[in-house]
């Protein structure tokens, strides 16, 4: 059995296929130390997962500002000499890492120690980090049709996300009382992401009413630090009572996916590939200042399977049309739901965990 690092903290799209691999693998009975952040997205998650190990690094994000840039630069020093010292004391085979400024120190280790390095890329246009470091690792797992210019192919595997194996697809009643959610009528789910989305927090409040004249309700996770937990009640058309919940975070996605009946999203790899899990039909609205614009990639990919609508910030005027058009057409709804299973039939985790033992087993 081999010691894998896993590098993986920073953001949840990064943390979350971590903890998918670290399960697999110590299920396969090896042995995992996960690389985390000191942010709070990383402690609120990982406090769900005991049965793991982790170590949390210095590092800081990168910024093109002189100050910020010369602390990046520090930083990256620390987090360098603090993986050389877990990898030692770990007596590390091998190191993945999922992109993000905790991935440069930890390959960086890795290949002064002799260590050998796995990368992998979630989003459909490949990050800084795992282009700049992709010539360090004996393999790379990117994306179906997804490349990296230069990098041969026999380096690389296309695959799909790795998902948690909680997150599953429920009753939707049951889901609901799970949420503690009391509503007759439609559920839309509002999801910035781990980071949330300011947005579409304010959207919520701006379009509530309308919402609850069609019996509409709202269970929006606005994000660590973005809004306090709340709710507002409206009376419905109809005499039902529509109401919108506020709450930062949620510790069981798969139960907040499968209460609603549509979800409105940014587009992070992460969450599209729970939405297919969940087979939840969305529409993405993709963060306009993502790294390479790939959170519209993302988007356009899935929107081109068949499982998503894309509108773009810009265009939030039009959110609410396009919301109450599709949450009540059953038919493409359904149409929506089909697509998605087909895009879920591959489960990448196995293949990915093979893999990496064998490379371990193997570091030549």
């Amino acid at each position: 059995m081999s010691n894998f690092v896993i590098s993986c903290g920073g953001t949840g799209g990064h943390l979350a296929p971590g903890i998918a691999i670290a399960e697999a693998l110590q299920e396969s009975g090896h042995h995992c130390r996960l690389i985390i952040s000191n942010k709070d997205v990383d402690s609120r998650l990982v406090k769900n997962y005991p049965q793991l190990q982790y170590a949390r690094s210095p590092g800081m994000g990168f910024s093109m500002s002189p100050v910020k840039f010369v602390k990046f630069n520090i930083e990256q020093i620390r987090a360098l000499v603090f993986t050389m010292k877990l990898m030692r004391e770990f007596k590390a085979d091998a190191v993945i890492g999922f992109g993000g400024f905790l991935t440069v120190g930890a390959v960086f280790a890795a290949f002064l120690t002799g260590v050998p390095v796995m990368l992998h890329e979630a989003n459909r246009r490949a990050g800084r980090a795992i282009r700049m470091l992709a010539g360090f690792a004996r393999r790379v797992y990117l994306p179906p049709g997804v490349n990296i210019k230069g990098l041969p192919r026999r380096m690389i595997h296309h695959c799909g996300y790795p998902i948690r194996k909680e997150i599953q697809r429920m009753p939707q009643d049951e889901a609901r009382a799970k949420l503690g959610l009391d509503v007759t009528g439609k559920l839309l789910l509002i999801l910035g992401g781990s980071q949330g989305a300011t947005a579409l927090n304010t959207w919520v409040t701006d379009n509530f009413e309308a919402l609850a004249k069609d019996n509409i309700s709202v269970y929006c996770i606005t994000g660590l630090n973005k809004t306090a937990g709340g709710a507002i009640e409206r009376i419905s058309s109809d005499g039902q009572t529509a109401r919108a919940v506020f709450t930062p975070f949620v510790d069981s996605m798969a139960v907040a996916l499968s209460a609603a009946d549509l979800v409105v999203a940014r587009a992070g790899a992460g969450s599209i590939a729970e939405f297919a899990r969940c087979r939840l039909p969305s529409i993405l609205v993709p963060y306009p200042y993502s790294a390479d614009d790939h959170q519209m990639a993302n988007a356009q990919f899935l929107e081109q399977q068949g499982g998503a609508m894309v509108v773009q910030e810009s265009e939030l005027d039009r959110l609410l049309g396009e919301v109450t058009d599709l949450i009540f057409n059953d038919w493409l709804i359904k149409r929506f739901r089909e697509n998605l299973e087909r895009l879920d039939r591959a489960n990448p985790v196995d293949r990915i965990v093979k893999d990496m033992a064998s490379i371990a087993a193997d570091p030549a």
